[in-house]
């Protein structure tokens, strides 16, 4: 009894649930966005890939210089702030009284 219920609520809902199926909405962007992944690979590979440090595999695409940049900068930054707090509390400079 239960299962032939069953089969007929599935039979009524199953084509519902077909016919709505393609509608994405939100997502459509994300599905139907274009593939690059065979050209920046090309770019990876360009000159073969085990080149060590004469040519880095993470620094061959346009946009690879900017965060190389910010990194070292924010490592100097933490560098010599980790330095001049070594040498206050080396010297005792700078205490608040």
């Amino acid at each position: 009894m239960i299962s032939a219920l069953s089969r007929q609520a599935a039979t009524r809902i199953a084509p519902l649930a077909a016919r709505n199926q393609q509608r994405r909405g939100i997502v459509g962007w994300m599905v139907n966005y274009p593939d690059k992944v065979m050209e920046t690979k090309k770019l990876q590979m360009k000159g073969g890939t085990c080149q060590g440090d004469a040519n880095p595999t993470w620094l061959k695409q346009p946009g690879d210089k900017v965060p190389l940049i910010f990194g070292a900068l924010l490592v100097g930054f933490g560098g010599i702030q980790a330095a001049v707090g070594f040498y206050r509390l080396a010297t005792g400079k700078g205490k608040k009284d």
